[in-house]
This record gives structure tokens, sequence and C-alpha cells, in this order.
């Protein structure tokens, strides 16, 4: 049987992950992997979640399964924090999930049970994952331009051209907040013409939710999802509790799926059926911990304010590269990083420049220069200035 089997293509990240920890240069610089790290290179757990797990410990007196779809408790707080009281409780059906990336599994799995025909249109670019899970499971692709590679910006005409083109029934991944790859951001008024333009070619939302606060704030973060939500009939969420709790290695997601009360039972009974299809009882420590924070005014509180100040690093980050390619450059074309939200950034760098950047400077960042904003600190901003104003000029 397995003699059969074709040697899959490398993850192009996990690649990366693996060239620098083979690098024994002291002075490297990871730009690659997508998490959060502070100054000293670490991915902290944040105060809530130790407090949190703390009490956990001291109170929970079983480690029995959850429910299919998960623990009520955790779906309805998760929902609450991403959807505000922008829909009723009763449009609201919802699943825990292992990870954004469960989610997102699972939310196409649930199209093409649902609507097998449909097209699933992605911007172009999107995160690798994206079109790797839908070719995996066989369902129809296209891409919407979104990029600009001149600005480092959005291809705003180019958008609503594609968009233009969707057919009524097709499904529209869209970033919530946070691009990757790009860091480019739609602003509110972009939000409402693509709004506009998907409600009247009958398309159904699917947005991809996994940065919430990372960008302008939580409740800024928020602002287009509960737009798209509070229009539309049907809408899908994919959403992450990874990067604003910490948690990575607890994959802890959500799905969300929006309907009219008459199909809420329905759309609830598939999202278990799928679950039970997949993995059964999703995964329940990471989900417990965000509902007991999501639950205690204290907590949560503290959770708010230490994800505060992840933004505000990265923010803060973001405009110290800019100003140092601007002194090392002589020039404003790296102004963009500053514009840009969330982990990620596109630089405008070739393979060639990227290569050239890991070989001669120890400098990792992904083919398509990627960068993830959070791998620097006061001290590498500067390198990374020089080492790109070398390279490329």
């Amino acid at each position: 049987m397995f003699e059969a089997l074709k040697p899959q293509v490398p993850d192009q990240i996990l690649q990366l992950i693996q060239m620098y920890k083979d690098d024994l240069r002291a002075a490297k610089i990871d730009l690659g992997v997508g998490v959060y790290k502070d100054a000293t290179g670490l991915t902290p757990v944040m105060r809530a979640v130790k407090a949190a797990q703390k009490l956990l410990w001291e109170t929970e007196v079983t480690k029995t399964y959850t429910g299919l779809a998960g623990e009520p408790a955790f779906n309805l707080a998760a929902a609450r924090m991403i959807l505000g009281d922008s829909v009723p409780v009763d449009r609201v059906a919802s699943a825990s999930t292992p990870g954004g990336t469960g989610a997102i599994r699972q939310a196409l799995e649930l199209i093409k049970l649902a609507s097998p025909e449909a097209t699933v249109w992605l911007s172009n670019p999107t995160w690798p994952n994206h079109p790797s899970i839908i070719k995996y499971l066989g369902m129809k692709m296209a891409e919407y331009r979104y990029f600009d590679a001149e600005t480092r910006g959005i291809d705003f005409h180019g958008l609503i051209t594609d968009l233009g083109r969707v057919a009524p029934g097709d499904v529209v991944l869209l970033h919530g907040c946070c691009h990757n790859p790009t860091g480019a951001n739609l602003n509110a008024v972009e939000w409402a013409a693509v709004a506009d333009v998907l409600e009247a070619r009958g398309a159904i939302p699917f947005i991809d939710l996994a940065y919430q606060g990372f960008g302008d704030g939580l409740e800024e973060d928020a602002a287009a999802t509960r737009m798209i939500a509070a229009r539309f009939p049907q809408v899908l969420i994919a959403a992450s509790c990874s990067k604003n709790f910490g948690i990575y290695r607890e994959r802890t997601g959500i799905l969300i799926a929006l309907s009219d009360v008459k199909q809420r039972a329905t759309v609830q009974g598939n999202l278990a059926f799928l679950n039970r299809q997949n993995f059964s009882f999703p995964p329940d420590h990471g989900a417990r911990l965000v509902t007991m924070i999501l639950e205690d005014d204290a907590l949560r509180a503290d959770w708010k304010a230490e994800l505060e100040e992840v933004r505000l690093n990265m923010l803060s980050l973001r405009h110290s590269l800019a100003d140092a390619l601007r002194d090392a450059t002589g020039s404003d074309r790296y102004g963009f990083i500053a514009q840009h939200r969330g982990m990620f950034s596109r630089l405008g760098l070739t393979p060639e420049q990227v290569v050239t950047l890991r070989v001669e400077h120890g400098i990792y960042m992904v083919g398509d220069s990627r960068i993830n904003i959070a791998g620097l600190n006061a001290h590498t901003v500067p390198i990374l200035a020089a080492a790109i104003a070398t390279v490329a000029g």
C-alpha cells in the first residue's frame, strides 16, 4: 500500500524553521514562523492564562468528554467576543475546533456538504493552508486580486472587479483583520463596498479571523466581521484563540455558522456531525481557559490589558522598522510597514534577495519576503534595516 504514496512538497515555513535551527550563527534572526515573540524571543504565557490554569488545576474534577460541538459555555463566550451584539443568539450555530485551522477545515467540509458545486474565492495572496485544504478536498477554487505589489497596499479596483464575477452561492473567503501574508487591510469604507458587491452577487461570506486584537484593538478588529454578520443571512466565521490568548499549542478555535432561526438547528447538527467524522470531541483545555478568562471580570481585564501591550509592541516595531529603513535607504519606499497591521508584512524583496539575506546575514524570512514583525526587537530592527539596504539598495 505505502509503495503508492508520493513524496509531499515540504511546508515552506516548517522548512525555514528547521534551517534556522540548523544555523549555528549566534546573530541569526528568525522572521519566518508566525508566532508572537517578546523582546527576548520568547512566546510568553499570558498572565491571565497562568491564573486561569492555576484555578482550573485547583477546581477541575473530571476529564470526561465534552459535547461533540464542544462546551456550550466556550462557544457562547467566544461567539460573544467575536460578534458582540451584532446578531441575535438564535441565528448562531457553533462548534469548538482544534485551532483556527480546524475551524477552516470544518467550514470547508460544511460547504462541500451543503453546496458541493460552490466555488471558494480566495484573495491573492492568501495564507497557503487555504488553497491547500481546498485542493485536498477536491473543491472548486478561484482567486480575486487583493495586493498591489507596487504600492504594497490593496489593489482595490482589481478586488472589486474580480468579486463582481462571483456567482450566486459561491463562497468568498475574507481575512477579518491583519491580512496574512501581506498585513494590508481594508478600511471601513472598503469593507462596506465589498459587502455591497457580495450582497449584489448573492455570495456567502466566509471570514477567517485569526488575529483579533493584534491590529487596531479587540473591538476594532471585529468591526468588519460584525458588519458582515449583521448584513448577510448566511455567514461562516473561522476564528482562532491561538494568537490573542497566546495558547498556540492548546489548539483552540471555533467555527461559527450564521443562518436564519429555522435553519439553525439543522446547521448545528451538521457541525456536530462533521466534528464526529473528523475528531469526535474537540480538545477542551484551551477552550476552558478562554471561557474562564472571558467570564471573569478580573481575568478578562488583565487579558485585555496584556493583549493591548502585545498589539502596541508590534505597532511600535512597525514604526521603528519603517524609520530605520528610511534612514538606511534614504527613501520612503518602506513606509507601508507602519501602515500595515498585525504580525506580517510583505517587503517586496525578490526570492534571490531573500536568499542573500539568509545566507550572508543570517536573516530568515519566507521566500515571498513576508516577515513576522513580532520576531524583531529594538536590537535587531537596525540590523535588519542595514541588511535590506545592502541587499536591495
